[in-house]
């Protein structure tokens, strides 16, 4: 939306032949330096394992990529915005790096002799090794060495660094590496990611976890989701399924809260009858309730999956590792079916997990606007693939503080509901 002051509002446009539009500009190509591209394939050729860690600016050579790690028998790890370009039908796939992370990837990072990011400026440094050899691919130079080590540099498209760098590559015979960290991916996936999305029918309030893989396998293959910041975050990363057609967006680079809703609006504006889903938690939709009249208003067909635990879990999940206890994060109970009803969207409220399939392939397939409401578990974290001594002391002393303050039935039932969720 653009506001202009009303004095500039009134002004008056000259009446002549000057262009009232400009046509935009082809995307320019930024070809690297031969002599880095040739460092980084002779740093290839000799490194027994080679690790690539992919973000958004791989969009468009997601072939190459993978031509690259069949050559160097490498891992890919991606980060949150580079899932859907590189995850779905990749073999040498180890996950996401990070506090939403999960897999094997941050192992593959840390464990390699070479680490390759492919345009990505991830910021949370804590998870990118301090002494591994590490090369970069980037568009935008300034990106260059700005959150880790940087030994090789390529300053360029990742397209036109790949175009260069692939032919020059020797196919590695080992590879021991990629099988070892492919192979403790599924895993991990099996026994933690996974540890929440099975045998859980009757458990209520309902793992966020299994409402995830529930709408994951009820929304269609071109689906658009929009998600809010926080643990919503954590479970569309883990659980939702790229496929090359469907679209995640998110807050992912300024971390704005109640962004779900306003981002589907956007989204199904600007693509009717693509089906679009808005992952909102609680906390989000609270502090938008207004757009809800603007989805009735204009009847748009936004399905609205609102995860409901009455709490702002990932500021107390933040807390509880700095050693603080949870303290204002939690909200009175809501009943955000009525206000959806309120407002004329059909809304249903699921509370157990034997009712929430129906109930979301109802919601998903009405032509208009609806809101699915699932209360879910207040108590379920999102555990972080590393997990530091500091992290592990803080958590420590909350929950000590949380008992010796009168919260013993509550720190059990934190335990009860993470305790499958640590990793192994």
């Amino acid at each position: 939306m653009l506001t202009l002051p009303g004095d500039v509002a009134d002004e008056r446009v000259p009446d002549d032949d000057a262009p009232i539009l400009v046509p935009g500009a082809c995307p320019a190509r930024v070809v690297p330096n031969d002599e880095d591209v040739e460092a980084l394939a002779a740093a290839i050729n000799k490194a027994k394992k080679v690790t690539l860690f992919v973000g958004a600016g791989a969009r468009g050579a997601r072939d190459a990529v993978l031509e690259l790690a069949d050559l160097a028998a490498a891992p890919v790890g991606h980060s949150l915005r580079g899932k859907e370009i590189i995850q779905y039908e990749n073999p040498h796939d180890v996950g996401m790096s990070g506090l939403l992370g999960y897999g094997s990837c941050h192992e593959a990072m840390h464990d390699a002799d070479l680490l390759v990011l492919i345009g990505t400026d991830f910021p949370y440094d804590s998870f990118l090794p301090a002494d591994v050899r590490t090369a970069q691919i980037d568009i935008d130079a300034s990106h260059l060495g700005r959150r880790t080590r940087l030994d090789l540099p390529v300053h360029g498209d990742v397209g036109e660094a790949l175009r260069l760098l692939n032919p020059l590559i020797k196919r590695k015979r080992d590879r021991k590496f990629l099988r070892s960290m492919v192979d403790r991916h599924a895993g991990l996936m099996t026994k933690v990611v996974g540890a929440y999305t099975r045998n859980v029918e009757k458990h209520t309030p309902i793992h966020p976890e299994y409402a995830a893989v529930q709408l994951d396998e009820t929304a269609a293959e071109d689906a658009v989701f929009t998600v809010d910041t926080g643990m919503n975050n954590v479970w569309a990363a883990r659980y939702l399924t790229p496929n090359g057609k469907r679209r995640v967006i998110g807050s992912f680079i300024h971390g704005s809260m109640a962004n779900a809703l306003p981002h589907a609006i956007g989204a199904a504006f600007a693509q009717p009858g693509r089906q679009v889903v808005a992952l909102a938690g609680d906390g989000g939709l609270s502090m938008l309730l207004g757009e809800l009249i603007t989805v009735a208003t204009h009847e748009l067909p936004v399905k609205i999956v609102v995860f409901n635990n009455a709490t702002l879990g990932m500021v107390k999940l933040e807390m509880l590792v700095e050693g603080l206890p949870s303290y204002g994060t939690d909200s009175p109970p809501v009943d955000y079916r009525n206000i959806g009803l309120a407002v004329g969207i059909p809304s249903v409220r699921v509370e157990r997990p034997k009712d929430l399939r129906a109930a979301l392939r109802d919601g998903l397939d009405r032509q208009g606007p609806a809101l699915i409401e699932v209360v879910t578990d207040p108590n379920a974290l999102s555990i972080p693939p590393s997990i530091t001594t500091g992290q592990i002391r803080g958590f420590a002393t909350a929950m000590t503080k949380q008992i010796f303050g009168g919260g013993m039935g509550e720190v059990m039932s934190m335990a009860r509901s993470n305790l499958r969720n640590l990793p192994r």
